[in-house]
């Protein structure tokens, strides 16, 4: 939630800060602003809606300067307008903060410093920060110092960035919110996260809590919170500025549907060998001593672990999937044999990271499974394994979605494998059915009939989406796609359960898409006609050699004849661009869907 960005050169900065908060807009956009330095004191422009807003009013109002600090916003505390717009200042105006994050004790901070004469102009628990600055900057401190001392009375998660109207520098910090150094030869960047200054530099520093930096134009130094000098390692992302950007397509969203072969074969490379799985990360007997295995998650991540607990119960491993939120605050019984994995897209999920914290303070050895090396996950986890799908932007996770779950296929295969002493049934033939998965999602894609099926079904009354097993968690799945971008209802369903209730709110407006893995047909054709007989048109979505379900389905979409346990990732594809298209179809934003951001990291 809410993005930073900041930069300290010798040339302008502001065209630079608003190409890094535009390339940081799917994590807020609700307000954008931006703060520079530029010898007569601190400018700021800042405007309610999308960076687009604040890039004309920096046009039209000049702003130059070497050094500056940009947000943009996902409102939690105030609603979206320029006056809760990041940037803040304090009374003065001589120093401005961009935050992320929350400030859990701001009322009473914020009750103190009124008492004390400040006036604020905001309704954000940001404000508090600025004011506190100011009175240490009143009792003599220098602005590190100030903003040293500041710190330290804050309470919550928070990524911080400041500067002062006085000095050639960028103050920032964090505790529990993302925050990254971008390190080039003009210049130094800090944001909340790569894809902001990729197209400036690769080369990164990753901060860790506690961490204060101060960057200049040609140094930065990072210390702790009492001022002792600590070391970060500089990295190389090993992505391209173009693979943040979206290229020839209308959307993010659609490219990245359309990155899905490439990003699972950037998954999967090196990790099978013939019938055996190769994980770099963990050799053979790694997890001899797991006896129940925990997935805890939020979201599209979530039902990645639903469908990788169907398989491991089909393998005879104890796993269950836990919504991270309830888990962090009703955990169930943790032990030392527990392996608690938490998967999460961007490494960074508030939720997701209390949960792990719970894990391992009960003695639970942890795993994070993400998208982003040294993201918080990975940093707190005992264990990391990476599902290298290279950026994703868009809101709605995509190709995520389908990497996490074939990791999560790799990861099953060698705990099973070190818990029994065998392999998983039936193993050789989905390990080959995995290393030609990009080739049949590629097939999905240049046959898929999901735009003629969404020009039919998007402006019906409700949308439904059931299946079995893994296929239940692709309902799940799609119909989460399908209410977050196309703001229509819709609801994934166990195909068994439509009996014990949603039928009742089924009618000739409410397509279900039938979600088939090749498994229990007969069943599912069974749930398509309890459908069809109250009036519900079905789109079934199967295997071509799925008989029984085109038989009976009005519409079919179907996918590759694979292995069972993969076939799913396939329907959900299908069922991603059906969203898309619905979305087309009704005009919606479909990389800035309302109300949500891309990394959630406040709780």
């Amino acid at each position: 939630m809410c993005g930073i960005t900041a930069r300290v050169g010798t040339e302008d900065s502001s065209e630079s800060l608003v190409a890094t908060l535009e390339n940081l807009e799917y994590r807020g956009y609700d307000s954008a602003g931006i703060a520079v330095k530029n010898g007569t004191g601190l400018k700021i422009q800042k405007r309610e809606g999308q960076v687009a807003a604040l890039r004309a009013a920096v046009a039209e109002n000049r702003l130059e300067g070497d050094l500056g600090i940009g947000h943009t916003r996902w409102s939690t505390h105030g609603e979206p307008s320029d006056a809760n717009a990041h940037p803040h200042v304090d009374c003065s105006g001589r120093v401005a903060i961009v935050h992320n994050g929350i400030i859990e004790n701001h009322t009473e901070l914020r009750r103190a410093l009124e008492a004390r004469g400040h006036e604020f102009r905001s309704d954000t628990d940001t404000e508090v920060v600025p004011h506190l600055v100011e009175e240490r900057l009143d009792a003599g401190d220098d602005p590190e110092t100030a903003f040293r001392t500041a710190i330290t009375e804050l309470e919550g998660s928070f990524a911080l960035a400041m500067i002062h109207e006085d000095v050639d520098s960028v103050f920032a910090t964090r505790t529990g919110s993302p925050l990254v150094l971008g390190v080039s030869d003009d210049a130094n960047y800090l944001a909340s996260d790569v894809p902001a200054f990729l197209e400036y530099t690769n080369r990164v520093v990753y901060l860790e809590d506690g961490d204060v930096a101060v960057l200049t134009a040609d140094d930065y130094r990072i210390t702790d919170v009492d001022g002792f000098d600590v070391s970060r390692p500089v990295e190389t992302v090993d992505w391209a500025a173009e693979d943040a950007g979206k290229g020839e397509y209308d959307h993010y969203m659609l490219k990245e549907i359309h990155e899905q072969p490439t990003s699972l074969q950037q998954t999967i490379q090196g990790r099978l060998d013939g019938d055996d799985v190769v994980l770099e990360e963990f050799e053979a007997g790694s997890f001899a001593d797991v006896r129940r295995v925990h997935f805890v998650a939020c979201g599209t991540s979530y039902h990645a672990g639903m469908y990788a607990e169907s398989l491991f119960a089909d393998w005879n491993v104890d796993a269950q999937t836990f919504l991270a939120s309830e888990y962090a605050t009703h955990p169930p019984a943790i032990g030392e044999h527990t392996l608690v994995v938490g998967i999460t897209q961007s490494g960074e999920t508030a939720d997701t990271l209390g949960a792990l914290e719970i894990a391992k303070e009960r003695g639970a050895r942890t795993l994070a499974l993400t998208n982003v090396v040294g993201s918080s996950a990975a940093r707190l986890c005992d264990d990391a394994l990476f599902i290298r799908a290279g950026p994703e932007i868009g809101v709605a996770a995509t190709k995520t979605f389908s990497s996490q779950v074939a990791t999560l296929v790799l990861l099953g295969e060698r705990i099973t494998r070190d818990v029994t002493g065998s392999p998983t049934p039936d193993s050789a033939a989905r390990l080959e059915a995995l290393a030609e998965l990009p080739e049949h999602v590629q097939t999905v894609l240049d046959t898929s009939r999901a735009a003629e099926i969404a020009d039919r079904f998007a402006h019906e009354d409700s949308h439904f989406f059931i299946g079995r097993g893994s296929a239940y968690a692709v309902a799940l799945e799609a119909a989460l796609k399908f209410k977050e971008i196309t703001y229509e209802h819709a609801e994934g369903f166990a195909a068994g359960e439509l009996k014990h209730g949603p039928l009742a709110l089924v009618t000739e407006h409410t397509p279900v898409f039938a979600v088939c893995n090749g498994n229990n047909e007969a069943k599912l054709a069974s749930n398509v006609r309890e459908v069809q007989t109250r009036g519900g048109p079905v789109v079934g979505v199967c295997p071509r050699t799925s008989d029984a379900l085109a038989d009976t389905a009005d519409e079919v979409l179907t996918v590759p004849a694979t292995h069972p346990d993969l076939v799913a990732i396939l329907a959900n594809v299908q069922l991603q661009l059906v969203a898309y298209h619905a979305a087309d179809d009704l005009d919606r934003p479909i990389d800035k869907p309302r109300n949500l951001a891309k990394s959630v990291t406040v709780e």
